[in-house]
């Protein structure tokens, strides 16, 4: 696992970590709370990154057929 998956699956789960522990204390830090919400988004962010979308891959065979054309036959 490289250094930069490493750093974002970190952020990711202490940033949940921080939201969860500031969101269950009875009176709320609304910093820290946002804090903890940013780099959460900033985890998921880095890491949908180097996702690639379904419109860069090549398009694929398809489960369905044509239809045959009975004139053609």
């Amino acid at each position: 696992m490289n250094i930069s998956r490493l750093v974002n699956f970190l952020c990711i789960i202490v940033g949940g970590l921080v939201a969860l522990y500031v969101q269950a204390e009875e009176k709320q830090n609304t910093y820290l709370l946002i804090g903890g919400v940013a780099l959460l988004v900033f985890g998921i962010y880095r890491t949908s990154r180097n996702i690639p979308s379904k419109s860069e891959k090549k398009e694929e065979e398809t489960f369905v057929k044509p239809e045959e054309d009975e004139n053609r036959r």
